[in-house]
Formats: C-alpha cells, structure tokens, sequence
C-alpha cells in the first residue's frame, strides 16, 4: 500500500468514527495519525514494521500495529466494523459539499434519511431547514452539491477513462488486426461519459463472439445491436460502446465516432455536410477527408463544433502546442511542503526529462494545510536553489531552478507573504484555495485585485474546480482574462486531471487579448510532471500555438521575461 492509500483508510476511519458518535479519544487518535502521516514523506510507510512507526509523530503503539496490520492484510478491523454498521446510501453522503461526518448523523438518525434520493426529498420539502445547526444556506448547498453530483454520474476523469480505454484496445489488438479508440477520448476531453472504440472485421458476428470472450466485460444485450457492442467493465459504472465496421469503412468509421455532431454537420464548398461526405464514398485518412470536402484540416482535439473551422482558416495545426514544444515544467511542489520529493530530486528528474527550466512553487505560509513554507523557510529553500544552480551551471546542458512559490491569495485578494518577500522570488503563481463559496461578484472581485498585484506572474488555477467532485467558484471569465491581459499576467492550465482549468472553452478569449498560458502540472512528485501530457491535450483542443504558451519560452527567454517584469 502507498502512504496516500494508508492515510485514506486513516481518514475514512475518522469520518465513519465521528458519525457513529465514537469515543472521542479513539477518534482523535486516528485523526492525528491520519494528520501527521498526511506529511510524512521520508519513506514508505508499509516497507516500516511497528517498532520504526511509532518514532513518528502522531503514531502510538496501538496506531502501529493497526498500520502494519492494515498493510499485511489490506484491512483494518475497527473500519470494517463501521463500514459494516453503516448504510451505502450513508456513505454516499460523504461526497456532498458542505456537511461534515456530524451533520450526516444528525441527517441520518434524526430523519432516518439512508439515501440520497431521500435526502434530496427531504431539502425539496424543508425538512433539513428545519433540523437544528442547519437552516436555509445549508439546505440549499446540499441542493447544489446533490445536483452536481447527479450531474457526474456515470462519467470518468480523461485519465481514468484513457487507461480504462488502454485496457480494452490491448486486449482487443489480441483479437482483431484493426482496432481503434475513438469518441470523446479521441477528442481528449476533461471527462468522458462513454469509453468508445472501433473494431474493423469482415467477420463482425464472430466478432461479437470474440468480445464475450473477455471475461472483465459485461455485455448489456438489450441496448446491444449486430454493430455494436454496449455493456461496461466489471466494477465500473461507465458505458462501453464498441463499433463494429468492416475494414474497408474503417477510417470513415472512425472519424465519424471521433467528431461531435455538430463537426460532423460543417458544410463543405459543394453544400454537403461532413457527414455526408463521408458516408458517400471510402476514404484512406481525416486528411483525405478534410481535403474531399475543401475545408481545412482539423487536429483530433478540436473537433467539438466550436469554431475550429475558423481557426483552422487562420492558423497551421503544426503550431498548435505540443509536449516536445515545452521547455520548462512550472508549478510543481517539493517535501518544502506537500511534495513527496525533494527539490533536487524534483530538479534532477526534470533535467533528465530534457527540460531547461524547473519552476518550484511549493506552497506560502497561509496554507498550513499543505505545510506552506515560513520565511525562514522560504530562505532555506532559496539557499539550495543557489547551491544547486551552481552545480547545474557547470554542466554541459543547460537547466535552472527558478525561485516561485504557489501564493495563495487571501480573501480580500491580497497575496500571501509581505511585499519584500514576494519580490525574492523570480515569478508568483497567485491560487485560491480557501472561502470557495463566494458570490460571483465577490470571487472575481478578489481574483481582480490578485491580478492587478505588481508580484503576480501567473494566475493558478482559476476557478478551483476538481473534475466530478467540485465546481469551479463561479467568476466573470471575461472580467479575470481581460484584467490579465492589462496587467501582463498569465493564466494557468492547471494539467492535473483532477482540475485541467482553465477551462479550454475559455483559451480562444485569451488569445484574442494577448494572454499568455501556462502548461502547469501542478506536480507533488516526480511522475506528476507527466500530467502535462493532459494539459497540452487541454491547451490543443482550445486552439493554444506554441508562440502563446508561456512555458514553451527557452530559459534565456523566460529569464528576460521575469527579469523585465519588476
């Protein structure tokens, strides 16, 4: 088990101990176990027996020996008993924005609400209005949370789906000469409802046959048909579609799944849409296809019904960013604070990578949440990018470290730090991550006077969001990039797969004023520098040339950019 997958357990125990109304003590034992090994990053919690585990903070001896039990065993008795004790639906409960493991209790036992279905009853009547410590504002964030969540069912993450769709293709490749990944993993989008792939057979019943083969996929014969397959993978909830076609359709086939309607259905010079144009003849690629119809062509990415027509009039898609057009990975995180590798590790890895340019920016002081780094500590840091760049110049390739820090802003939309310190760093990614409840007014307003902080070099994150799980705060995006491209500030593409925001629907805006955009990873460790490959999928699919993605300046040029700003 990895310390993420320990301490997830840790928690749960501490959310299912607090809604049965546990004894306080065994509860603020796990949570303090769960608080301290949330920051323990020197070594693999389930490679340490009892004796080394209760030496770290927060860890007893009883705490130790439930760890290495849970490691050898994969289960903790005191959870399973809860787990037990406790109904789905409650569990459930736990995903609603804005009520704690108390107030579910107090939703359950008092209303004898198990359901969410039954609780959006309950808020739809005002019974949760009415229980005391809740009122209208409560009832109706649990309104919102409820409808977003409805909102998600049955979707995926664009990572989770990819690696589910990897899955199936490798499998499928073992059965069929001709397979591909089509649908709106081709199209990269943020979150997929539907994992989608084609197969090219002349045999397409026995192609049917081959696919009930593959024991891990259940078939829902009902909303089946003779060309496609419908059903799921076991243990996952999202549909599966594969489209069978013969070979020589194939890459008609293909476009026609990878493309939104609403591409499909662009006309072309001879008054035939797409669509018609390729169900009209056999073609060998998209290109072909593009070309038979005398419009220009259009990258995977894009292909959304969403102007990329006129894009496509004014630009080349080989300008449109790539991972080998970035020269630096910014916004990244170290053990200085929530990071699970070091800075040098952190630094060296990037430079085997082939980058010229690590940014660090672990997280300032206010974000005690994520151990933000003190003043002293932000000296400390500093201290070693010094030592470390000296060691880099002496090397025959060029790489750096830069100096940044994630700031946060605070409520008023000041930036965390004094302004003397602020101006120590070489460049400042301003990011909320506190009072995410604002009205619109309020959270643009804020975001506004971070924009227009001297310090401000890129605007982190913009709108909070975590895919499928929490919306973005709502703010007035033409407000913020407008403010950004007065100020010279650039907007993030925040490349987690649990964010990738800036949304991409907005980066056509931000190139017609000028804004420039940051491929970030936002990396807690050395692999997370990878996430990028979600963000450039993100920054393509929005229309992002290389000339305007911050991140693809060489280290000489993003020197000169920093240097000029103050």
């Amino acid at each position: 088990m990895s310390n993420a997958e320990i301490v997830e357990v840790l928690e749960l125990t501490v959310k299912l101990l607090e809604l049965h109304d546990a004894d306080p003590f065994k509860t603020k034992a796990f949570g303090v176990a769960a608080f301290y090994l949330d920051r323990f990053k020197s070594a693999e919690l389930a490679e340490m027996n009892a004796a080394e585990l209760v030496k770290l903070q927060g860890v007893g001896k009883s705490m130790a020996n439930k760890i290495v039990g849970l490691v050898q065993t994969g289960k903790l008795p005191e959870l399973d008993e809860l787990m037990a004790q406790t109904p789905p639906g409650v569990l459930e409960m736990f995903k609603i924005k804005g009520i704690g493991a108390k107030k579910i209790g107090t939703i359950w036992r008092e209303l004898g609400i198990d359901s969410l279905r039954e609780l959006q009853l309950a808020c739809e009547n005002g019974q949760i209005a009415r229980l005391k410590g809740f009122g209208e504002g409560t009832q109706q964030k649990i309104m919102e949370s409820l409808a977003f969540l409805q909102s998600q069912t049955g979707k995926l993450r664009m990572d989770k789906a990819d690696a589910l769709a990897q899955l199936i293709l490798e499998k499928l490749q073992t059965k069929f000469e001709k397979v591909a990944i089509t649908g709106e993993i081709a199209r990269r989008s943020e979150t997929v409802e539907t994992v989608q792939l084609l197969v090219g057979t002349a045999a397409i019943v026995k192609a049917q046959q081959g696919i009930g083969e593959i024991e891990w996929l259940t078939q829902n014969p009902k909303n089946s048909s003779p060309f496609v397959w419908r059903g799921k993978v076991n243990n996952a909830e999202i549909a599966v579609e594969i489209h069978l076609t013969i070979p020589e359709r194939f890459e008609n086939q293909r476009f026609v799944l990878s493309a939104a309607a609403a591409h499909l259905s662009q006309v072309s010079g001879s008054g035939k849409t797409l669509l018609q144009i390729v169900a009209a003849e056999n073609h060998e690629s998209d290109a072909a296809i593009y070309q038979k119809a005398n419009l220009p062509y259009v990258v995977a990415e894009m292909r959304e019904g969403q102007n990329e027509f006129d894009w496509a009039m004014r630009n080349e898609a080989n300008t449109l960013v790539t991972w080998d057009s970035l020269k630096g990975i910014l916004h990244n995180h170290s053990t200085y604070s929530d990071g699970k590798n070091t800075l040098e590790e952190m630094a060296r890895f990037c430079q085997e990578l082939g980058f010229e340019y690590l940014g660090i920016a672990d997280h300032s002081q206010s974000a005690t949440y994520a151990q933000g780094l003190s003043i002293e500590k932000v000296r400390q840091q500093h201290a070693e990018i010094d030592r470390l760049n000296a060691e880099f110049a002496a090397s025959l390739k060029p790489f750096k470290i830069l100096k940044g820090i994630e700031s946060d802003i605070l409520g008023d939309g000041s930036l965390d730090y004094p302004d003397e310190i602020l101006a120590t760093f070489d460049y400042v990614v301003a990011s909320v991550h506190s009072n995410l409840t604002m009205p619109i007014e309020k959270a643009t307003a804020r975001l506004l006077r971070a924009i227009e902080n001297p310090h401000t070099t890129i605007l982190g994150h913009p709108t909070g969001r975590l895919l499928l799980s929490r919306e973005g705060y709502p703010i007035d995006f033409k407000a913020v990039i407008d403010a950004c491209a007065q100020h010279g500030v650039v907007i993030e593409i925040n490349a987690s797969p649990w964010r990738l925001d800036l949304d991409w629907r907005w980066i056509g805006y931000c190139l017609e004023k000028g804004v420039k955009l940051s491929i970030n990873p936002d990396a807690h460790e050395k692999k997370g520098y990878f996430d990028m490959h979600y963000g450039v999928a993100m920054g393509r699919k929005g229309g992002l040339t290389q000339d305007m993605t911050f991140n693809a300046l060489n280290l000489s040029e993003i020197e000169i950019y920093l240097k000029s700003r103050f």
